[in-house]
């Protein structure tokens, strides 16, 4: 059996709407495939210890991951690790240069009572995470719209330079028509799961 990890965005959780359809269409459409989308924290230590204990888990050569927003991030970190295909939606983009504002303030998940106030050393941390560079750009298909509002889509452009890449004109930080792209999306997976551990 092969393994698809959704890793959604910051304040985020496995109810988001794109979670939840990627789950029932694959659930649906190639039960052959393990959907896992943990409830990741947006404390970035905490974060980053969940992923890595849920990947060690699994079977990284039939093992894949979408990551959305700060789940982009994510997913760069362990698809770069552990060298797994990864599809990244809107991505986050050195998320530790655009989060100062939020120090301090208690910030509420979009699901759920969970309230989180970053500090400094998170973002240390999230430094610490950013992969700067891209070494095996054959396992990232970057996703982005032109008309995300929270994101600078020009950002995730210059960063998976020499990845594959989708650019939308329009659309939003959500990106807008995502459930018509899985099709493609998982046959980009199956490609080149076992290529990249042989």
């Amino acid at each position: 059996m092969r393994h698809l990890v959704y890793v959604h965005g910051f304040l985020s959780a496995p109810q988001s709407s794109k979670a939840q359809y990627t789950g029932a269409w694959l659930s649906a459409q190639h039960p052959e495939w393990q959907f896992h989308c943990p409830a990741v924290s947006s404390y970035p230590d905490v974060a980053n210890g969940q992923i890595e204990t849920l990947l060690q888990g699994l079977p990284l050569q039939e093992t894949g991951l979408i990551g959305s927003s700060l789940g982009g991030f994510w997913a760069t970190r362990f698809a770069e690790r552990f060298n797994l295909p990864a599809a990244l939606i809107n991505p986050a983009v050195a998320p530790h240069t655009r989060f100062q504002h939020w120090i301090g303030q208690p910030l509420q998940s979009y699901y759920g009572d969970a309230v989180y106030t970053l500090e400094a050393r998170h973002l240390a941390l999230l430094g610490e995470f950013d992969v700067a560079t891209i070494t095996r750009p054959e396992n990232f298909w970057v996703m982005v719209q032109t008309g995300d509002e929270t994101l600078d889509y020009r950002q995730a452009v210059a960063r998976y330079a020499g990845c594959k890449q989708t650019v939308e004109a329009g659309g939003s930080h959500t990106f807008d028509g995502y459930e018509q792209w899985l099709p493609e999306i998982l046959r980009f997976m199956g490609e080149r799961l076992g290529q990249a551990h042989a």
